[in-house]
């Protein structure tokens, strides 16, 4: 998106609206400039619904003028209000969540999404900014990036399952899902061979489930072009601060570049290009998809 970061890294979209999400973002932001990485807000519908509480999303450009900032609203949102999310905060890209399974599970949730690949190509035509399509922690197939790829988006965001869980969640909520649905979803890895095995100009962004450096190297040699942390993040500043999530990125970036050192990668480049063994239910589910395994460990 035109932007040179310093670290391979998104502090990913969580939340936004309260008191404490001003805190947080305003936290997130200042660390994003201070380490130049990516940081994106939560969704923005409900400042989009009531302007006060434009401020707790708005901060993050404030106090990091320069640096990525992604915008975030749902993928059935009017075009014209995903433009306002993105001018909103001045953003660089504007993030399209697909959560249809936990608007599924939220008893007061979405039940309509017919039409929804026309609003995103619609948005992507209208949007000042290049468009991410994003999912929340159910990962994607190679079909529903074709399909996506056909609207015109060419940043995809697998949010594949291993991180959040929104349907325990919204369970928890008193949701309308059993806990059968608790496992729904295309694990991160999976996700990420999937999207890399289609050969399309797209950018990958890895997340659900990351929480290290050595994690975010494996999803990086598997295909993705840079990894995105969410609830890791969240849970460390809650409990530790700024200064505890300072330390988080500080540990993540050591240990993303001992990684390299020890596969022998001068740079992420070098790294993609070095043998990788896929093994357990990751190998199988990708060979029952028809995707060859060995092409990674024969690099």
């Amino acid at each position: 998106m035109g932007q040179g970061l310093s670290l391979p890294l998104i502090i990913n979209a969580m939340t936004g609206g309260i008191q404490e999400a001003w805190d947080f973002n305003r936290d997130i932001s200042e660390l994003g400039a201070q380490f130049n990485i990516g940081v994106a807000v939560g969704s923005q519908t409900i400042a989009l619904e009531n302007r006060q509480l434009a401020e707790s999303f708005k901060i993050v450009r404030k106090v990091n003028p320069e640096g990525l900032i992604l915008a975030n609203v749902a993928a059935n949102a009017e075009p014209q209000m995903a433009v306002r999310a993105a001018e909103m905060i001045e953003a660089d890209g504007l993030q399209l969540h697909l959560n249809i399974p936990q608007e599924l599970a939220m008893r007061e949730g979405d039940r309509r999404f017919k039409g929804l690949k026309d609003n995103i190509a619609e948005i992507v035509h209208l949007s000042p900014v290049p468009v991410i399509a994003k999912e929340v922690g159910f990962g994607m197939s190679r079909e529903t990036a074709q399909q996506l790829f056909d609207t015109g988006v060419r940043f995809f965001d697998v949010g594949g399952r291993g991180g959040t869980n929104f349907i325990a969640i919204e369970q928890a909520r008193s949701g309308v899902l059993a806990d059968e649905f608790s496992s729904w979803g295309i694990p991160t890895a999976a996700s990420i061979a999937e999207l890399a095995s289609l050969n399309l100009p797209m950018v990958v962004v890895a997340s659900g489930g990351i929480r290290g450096g050595l994690e975010a190297a494996k999803a990086l040699a598997l295909g993705a072009d840079i990894v995105g942390i969410a609830g890791r993040f969240l849970r460390v500043w809650s409990e530790e601060g700024k200064k505890g999530l300072e330390e988080e990125i500080n540990r993540f970036r050591y240990h993303l570049k001992a990684s390299l050192l020890m596969t022998g990668s001068k740079n992420l480049t070098e790294l993609r290009r070095k043998p990788l063994v896929i093994g357990g239910p990751t190998a199988h589910w990708l060979t029952a998809r028809g995707i060859e395994v060995s092409k990674w460990a024969r690099r």
